[in-house]
């Protein structure tokens, strides 16, 4: 699944294609990507024009003139928006524009597109961003958690927009044991784990995302963090600081990697 920094560096390449076009018109093929009824859909965005681009956490949000609401976008696993996107049997969207085409492609369908009024429900719920939450926000948050590190990192109401890729490997920036209770930790753990969250995200957004599966940005290029990545689905392989091997378990339902010599619970 596109995390942050695929979410940003998406937004990033669709805006100097996208910032003041307007849209002619829209056709939704698929029932299963929409919140909300098609035809509807389609009548509030033709003819409006799109004003800016925001992400938060894993969405994407397009904000339209003349109080035309805002069309969000979740890509879930294979999601991909794309300009002059070739249109084929998973393209379940087309937004025809005053200038060029955006398409809307899902081969397992788990993303989402929906228009509102306002912030939809979906993203109002999230918690801060990672990149800009204050240290004391995101240690208070940690103390009121008893759960695991791991299982708090993937939970979107405690930071918007961490996923399995990046929470890996903050925590083996950070030296900490993924199975660490959140309510443990020292502030000055707790420091050195919001400091590797915010870097490990702003070093894989200047390498435009993680290509691991079929991620690509809005012009169809690969990221390039997938390189730099030092356990995530490493299983085996020797750790990159002490040369033992990375192992993999399971938490929260995902697959974990972690090197248990350097990353310590306590």
């Amino acid at each position: 699944m596109p995390e942050l920094p695929e979410v940003e560096t998406v937004r990033r390449t669709l805006m100097p294609h996208l910032k003041g076009r307007t849209i002619r018109s829209a056709e939704f093929r698929q029932v299963r990507v929409l919140r909300g009824d098609a035809d509807e859909m389609a009548r509030r965005l033709a003819g409006r024009k799109i004003l800016s681009l925001e992400r938060r956490g894993k969405f994407i949000m397009m904000h339209l003139s003349d109080s035309g609401g805002i069309f969000t976008v979740h890509l879930g696993m294979t999601g991909k928006l794309a300009v002059a996107g070739e249109v084929g049997k998973h393209t379940h969207a087309v937004l025809q524009l005053d200038r060029g085409v955006l398409t809307y492609t899902d081969p397992r369908m788990f993303g989402r597109l929906e228009w509102s009024e306002g912030v939809p429900a979906s993203v109002a719920k999230l918690g801060p961003e990672p990149l800009t939450v204050e240290f004391e926000e995101f240690f208070q948050g940690l103390h009121k958690r008893k759960t695991n590190l791991k299982a708090l990192l993937l939970d979107q109401k405690f930071l918007g927009g961490v996923g399995n890729i990046y929470a890996d490997e903050a925590l083996f920036r950070a030296g900490i044991h993924p199975l660490t209770r959140a309510s443990s930790l020292t502030k000055v753990r707790a420091q050195r784990l919001y400091e590797a969250v915010r870097e490990i995200l702003a070093d894989a957004i200047a390498h435009r995302g993680s290509t691991v599966v079929n991620y690509v940005d809005s012009e169809g290029r690969r990221g390039e963090y997938q390189e730099s990545l030092k356990v995530y689905q490493r299983h085996g392989e020797p750790c990159v600081k002490c040369g033992r091997p990375i192992r993999r378990t399971l938490v929260a339902q995902r697959g974990t990697h972690f090197c248990p010599y350097c990353q310590k619970r306590r």
